[in-house]
């Protein structure tokens, strides 16, 4: 979970981690995985990986998922961390390994307090992934629509994510037609596999966000849209509620068409910004950054 040409926006959160740890002072070095690409690319990455802790003496290593954390357990010299971001730890003979390796590890991260009771592990330092403020503010609808060549007069609903399965893209499609029955003026804007630097347009020049995945940990979205004060229509997941609760102009929704509609139709009606980026100004890159170098001394010492 890295960017790469042909992926951009993948595990994008834990480039930035990686950014405003260095912009902190932090000397870091990136080793990467793409097993994504090639599964053999887990057995060459641990040999890649063996002399590195050899090569250059680390004060820590910090790994981002449970196969990634394997291959770095492969050292002794340097106390490890590894951080789960959320489906992960529940899914398959992932979560088996995840609970495995937590136990060897000198601290476990996770992103949200429902990945840590998936974990099992009351220890777990919960840490979610921060939000670039600087990249994501707002912006002038109109302008936002004008540059993406969107329609002006549209109520627009963004849906940003992966087309993976567990995203239930097909309950937020059914949901959207159930809505422009209603209203025809609703329209439903995707926007997937887009670059990074594309996505805060998108966030202004819509009316909502919808999300309806089964299973998040902390998904940065929620936190981007967030700080582009755009409104949320969203399942309970991950750590959602605890974010934007107290938003106004954001709802938490049923997995269920119908009730995404509903919530829709009241974040639509009338369309209106939130004063979320004020909410979430303690999930900076920056604060989370001084929060991880936090957790790295005390490691450390």
């Amino acid at each position: 979970m890295y960017p790469v040409p042909e992926e951009p926006a993948l595990g994008i959160f834990v480039q930035e981690q990686v950014e405003s740890l260095r912009d902190k002072g932090l000397d870091v070095d990136v080793f990467f995985v793409n097993g994504r690409r090639y599964r053999r690319n887990y057995l060459t990455g641990f040999l890649r990986y063996l002399p590195q802790p050899w090569l250059k003496r680390y004060d820590l290593i910090h790994a981002h998922y449970p196969l990634t954390g394997l291959i770095a357990r492969a050292q002794i010299r340097a106390p490890l961390v590894v951080t789960y971001h959320g489906i992960e730890v529940v899914y398959g003979w992932q979560g088996t390994l995840c609970k495995a390796l937590a136990r060897v590890v000198d601290r476990v991260i996770v992103t949200s307090q429902r990945v840590r009771d998936g974990l099992g592990m009351p220890a777990a330092r919960v840490i979610p992934c921060g939000v670039n403020l600087d990249l994501f503010k707002p912006e002038p609808r109109d302008q936002a629509r004008r540059a993406l060549g969107l329609p002006p007069d549209k109520k627009l609903v963004l849906f940003c994510a992966g087309m993976r399965p567990e995203k239930r893209f097909d309950i937020v499609q059914a949901a959207i037609a159930r809505l422009t029955e209603r209203d025809p003026n609703v329209q439903l804007v995707v926007a997937t596999e887009q670059p990074h630097t594309i996505i805060p347009r998108y966030m202004n020049a819509c009316d909502a966000l919808v999300l309806a995945s089964e299973y998040e940990g902390s998904p940065t979205v929620i936190k981007e849209a967030m700080a582009c004060n755009l409104p949320i229509v969203s399942v309970d997941v991950g750590d959602v509620r605890e974010i934007i609760s107290q938003t106004e102009g954001c709802y938490i929704c049923g997995r269920t068409p119908e009730d995404i509609a509903a919530r829709l139709a009241l974040a639509l009606d009338p369309p209106r910004r939130t004063d979320g980026r004020q909410a979430i100004q303690h999930l900076s890159l920056d604060a989370i950054a001084d929060r991880l170098i936090a957790e790295y001394k005390s490691i450390i010492r």
